[in-house]
């Protein structure tokens, strides 16, 4: 069903105006083979040009195909659940609906119709009838092809008589199996009678191997026959190709001669050449090896000479290129297999030196005499010292300088106590044998000067320490930097080699003696590139000549210059590669600056012990403003100093200076609190005259300068004290516990802006202050305490008005004082202005209660005359002379206190509770306002009072409205 077209023995037509006819399967029309029964089943037999991938009888057999698979078609097209049959089997699985519906045409593909092929038949019609003409002249084929298809078979059928064993490609019957195969010797028996029969059957053998020669013969002749054209020609190339064979083997001859006449006229010269080139470089080689060996004997002596005068770089460089060397050109070698331990040891001995060294160079940098000068001690030793330090990987060399730091820092305060101690001769140190003990014996002053000393001590030590420190850092960035550089140098080399290495020629080949004529020349190539070089140029081949020696005179012209100065030494030493990443370098950078940010908080810290111990026994809280003052000064410029020169804040000695400020507030609160209440328990609340530097003081704050004006003896003597104190034009009477409380509000303030750090805690002070002025005023006036404190025995409407006027100058202040407060705080502590707020309502409370106090007074001096009052003659009746008298006498007791605004408001006050009373009184008595005899003497009574009121001091235009007494009538 499936047979090939190849596989068809039938030779097929090559006239392309044939048709196509179906091959003959020859499959049905050969009968099967029948194959001896020594033949193995599964070999090919035939034609071995016929084997191919298409099926096989003979060797398919057995084996399982796709030509075996089958389909029933009409099992696949009857579908027994449709009702209907369907025209395509692939509904079975999509279903009924999928027929059904139409299918949308593709608007990609055209429409195609008859009249798309009428070209195609038009010339396809002429040949298509030749073709039928010549098919009609011309014989059929089929006899020939069922002829030489019969002859085929035939030969085939006879082939296949011939056993398989000698058809066998490793057919010999030296093999004793293959022997008794061909020629089985049970046939024959050598018992007596039975020999006519053995011939019998060696003859009958005979023939049959004789007849399957005669078919092996006769196929063989047959297939001579059919090949005979190509077997001749096959016999006339032979003999052309053996006529070229020998032309080439003469041109070969000949070339060959050629050749060997250039080898010996061109080559064996130039190549001796070469060879002795070759070995002129390698006793070159020896020669440097055995110079690289003596050098590298005087390595331990020169190291000890180096270290003799300090010189650890150079001592490092040297062993460093030493074990180098002996690791690469002198590996193997017996003399030296010591020296590479023997340099260890001596490495971790110079590591050992560096560092008792540079603890020797701290201790000498810090502790030698703190003058004013801040040069670093040695420089070209520190920078040797730090770059082998460096160069060893002893990172952690700052902290020895840090420990010695600490306890210079504590030396230079012990050292001050007992200089100053020793000058002070109301000191006897050996009764007082404490430091601390002698130190507290001292006075301000004295203790003020010595811990300026002190500062200025630690400033400059701090200034050594910065610059010593800061030459640590500019090596290490030194180094960093020359990483970075070198970083970029190799990457520029890569993109060089990268572009050198794509115009590179092709390599040569040639080859004599085993070596490559490429590696002779390269080597001489070297040699020339070292010649030429220059001296400061860096071997790139580990075959160099010169690349040894050159690296270690190197590292001996470091030695010899590391001591020209610090700049040039270091940019010597930074040559050299010391294997240390950007990220310790930046590390150890980060941890020098650190360190100098330690020497700040070292000083603080020692500060404030210092500090702490003087301020034990309270000597701290017991200083007045002004000492505190100019200790706090001395402190805030030394915490400046330091933070200038580190660049950072220390907290600590900010702290305890915090802490103290914070003590002496309480002390100068408590103190002011103190005087404040003594004053106030004292205050006998009578007018007090206003000495001249008061006004003074008053006048500056008009001026805006918040501050204690300075003593001026003459002038004060000069001028008199004056009755009333002038505020911006307007006269207070005030009591003299307020006019020290003016003053102490001053101080408040003027103690700020000498210590800004506790301006928060100064104004929550002084509204305690103000609020315990207030509440304190009250108890004594309103309350009446000043009868029991004081023994006054009264409080009197003067004494309210004068209460009323001293807390209203109080209160003109406080905008003052607020506004002072607001431009020292921080923007975030502007919530503590509300005190201010709360003070300023709390006093006008209090003088709405002294007001009201004042009219309460009047009020029950009404109700108590006027509930006696009678309409009769005579005009004016007592009781309004003796309210008209008591109205005087209170104008004459608070006019010159207070301003006449405020008497005029509170004589209207007074009046509505005149007119009130009043009032009550007539329409008690039943008195109407109809112009009778009674209402005539009230209003002469009514008359006299509204005169006699008006015609005091500054009340001649108040509107009495005296009308209002009346019952309105309805």
């Amino acid at each position: 069903m499936a047979s090939s077209h190849s596989s068809s023995p039938v030779p097929q037509s090559n006239s392309s105006d044939a048709f196509f006819k179906k091959e003959v399967d020859a499959t049905r029309r050969c009968r099967p083979v029948q194959s001896l029964p020594d033949v193995c089943p599964k070999e090919p037999t035939g034609n071995p040009n016929n084997l191919h991938d298409s099926p096989s009888l003979v060797v398919d057999q057995q084996r399982w195909t796709i030509y075996h698979s089958k389909v029933n078609l009409p099992a696949a097209l009857n579908d027994p659940r449709l009702a209907k049959r369907e025209s395509d089997f692939f509904t079975k699985t999509w279903g009924v609906d999928f027929v059904d519906t139409e299918v949308t045409p593709s608007f990609y593909l055209p429409q195609i119709t008859k009249e798309h092929f009428a070209l195609y038949q038009q010339e396809i019609t002429p040949r298509e009838k030749v073709h039928e003409r010549c098919k009609n002249i011309c014989t059929p084929k089929d006899t020939f092809d069922r002829t030489l298809l019969h002859t085929h078979d035939k030969s085939r059928t006879d082939l296949e008589q011939v056993p398989k064993i000698f058809m066998k490609p490793d057919f010999a019957l030296e093999d004793s199996l293959t022997f008794n195969a061909v020629l089985p010797w049970s046939h024959f028996s050598t018992a007596g009678g039975k020999g006519n029969r053995d011939a019998a059957s060696s003859k009958l053998l005979q023939e049959k191997l004789s007849h399957y020669l005669d078919i092996v013969e006769v196929n063989i002749a047959h297939q001579i026959s059919l090949r005979s054209e190509a077997f001749f020609h096959a016999m006339t190339s032979q003999h052309e190709l053996q006529d070229y064979l020998r032309k080439t083997s003469q041109a070969v001859k000949l070339l060959r001669e050629k050749i060997s006449k250039i080898d010996k006229v061109m080559c064996e010269g130039s190549l001796r050449v070469l060879r002795l080139s070759l070995t002129r470089n390698n006793c070159i080689k020896a020669y440097n090896k055995l110079k690289l060996m003596a050098t590298v004997h005087q390595t331990q002596p020169t190291v000890q000479l180096l270290l003799s005068t300090s010189e650890y770089v150079g001592a490092l460089d040297l062993i460093a290129t030493t074990q180098e060397v002996l690791q690469q050109e002198l590996q193997g070698i017996h003399s030296f297999r010591h020296l590479g331990s023997q340099l260890c040891e001596l490495e971790k001995l110079i590591d050992k030196m560096m560092i008792a060294e540079f603890a020797t160079y701290a201790r000498n940098d810090l502790n030698r005499p703190l003058e004013d000068d801040c040069q670093i001690l040695e420089e070209e030793r520190l920078v040797s010292l730090v770059f082998g330090l460096l160069k060893q990987r002893k990172l952690n060399f700052y902290e020895i300088y840090g420990d010695e730091m600490i306890n210079t820092a504590k030396n230079i305060i012990k050292q001050c106590v007992v200089n100053t101690v020793s000058q002070i001769e109301e000191i006897d140190t050996e009764v007082v044998v404490k430091l601390a003990d002698q130190m507290r014996m001292m006075n301000f002053p004295q203790w003020y000067d010595l811990l300026k000393n002190i500062f200025s001590k630690f400033t400059i030590f701090l200034k050594r320490v910065k610059a010593t420190l800061n030459t640590i850092r500019s090596v290490v960035f030194l180094v960093l930097d020359k990483n970075q550089k070198t970083r970029d140098l190799e990457d520029t080399l890569q993109k060089n080699s990268a572009k050198e290495s794509a115009v590179d020629s092709e390599v040569a080949y040639l080859t004599h003696e085993g070596m490559f004529i490429s590696d002779a020349f390269g080597s001489d190539g070297e040699l020339g590139s070292q010649r030429n070089a220059s001296p400061s140029s860096e071997p790139c081949s580990s075959d160099s000549v010169s690349e040894p020696e050159g690296t270690t005179d190197s590292s001996s012209s470091k030695e010899h210059t590391a001591s020209a100065g610090p700049a040039a030494g270091v940019e010597m030493m930074v040559s050299d590669d010391l294997k240390l990443t950007d990220l310790e370098l930046v590390r150890l950078a980060n941890n020098i600056q650190e360190l100098l940010y330690n020497a700040s908080d070292v000083c603080h810290d020692r500060s404030v012990k210092f500090l702490m111990a003087r301020a034990k026994d309270g000597f701290l809280e017991k200083l007045n403003s002004n000492e505190f003052l100019t200790l706090s000064r001395l402190m805030e410029g030394f915490i400046l100093d330091t933070e200038q020169i580190c660049g950072r804040k220390s907290m600590s000695l900010r702290g305890a200076l915090q802490s103290q400020a914070n003590r002496f507030v309480n002390r100068f609160h408590e103190e002011r609190k103190t005087k404040l209440s003594l004053l106030l328990d004292n205050e006998r609340w009578k007018q007090a005259e206003v000495p001249a530097e008061f006004q003074d003081l008053v006048d500056s704050v008009s001026d805006g300068r918040i501050s204690l004006p300075e003593k001026k003896p003459t002038a004060t003597e000069e001028r008199k004290p004056a009755e009333f104190l002038i505020v911006e034009g307007q006269k207070y009477a005030t009591v003299g516990t307020v006019l020290l409380l003016i003053r102490i509000i001053l101080e408040y303030c003027q103690c700020v802006d000498n210590i800004p750090s506790i301006t928060t805690d100064m104004l929550t002070r002084l509204s305690d202050l103000l609020k315990y002025f207030n509440s304190r005023s009250c108890q004594l006036v309103l309350g009446a305490g000043a009868l029991q404190v004081v023994g006054l025995k009264t409080i009197t409407t003067k004494n309210l008005a004068l209460s009323s006027r001293c807390l209203q100058l109080i209160v003109h202040y406080i905008p003052i004082i607020r506004a002072h407060f607001e431009a020292r705080l921080q923007p975030k502590q502007f919530s503590m202005l509300r005190h201010f707020d709360h003070i300023t309502k709390d006093y006008h409370d209090h003088i709405a209660e002294i007001s009201a106090k004042l009219v309460a007074i009047m009020d029950s001096l009404f109700d108590k005359l006027l509930s006696k009052y009678e309409v009769k003659a005579p005009v004016p009746s007592a009781c309004f002379r003796n309210i008209c008298k008591q109205m005087a006498k209170m104008h004459e007791a608070i006019y010159d206190l207070l301003p006449e605004e405020q008497t005029q408001m509170l004589f209207l006050r007074i009046n509505a509770s005149y007119k009130l009373h009043l009032k009550r009184q007539l329409a008690h008595l039943n008195v109407v306002n109809d112009g009778g005899p009674l209402n005539g003497l009230v209003t002469s009574d009514v008359a006299f009072y509204t005169g006699n009121l008006q015609a005091l001091k500054g009340l001649n235009n108040l509107d009495l409205n005296m009308a209002e007494i009346w019952e309105q009538k309805r």
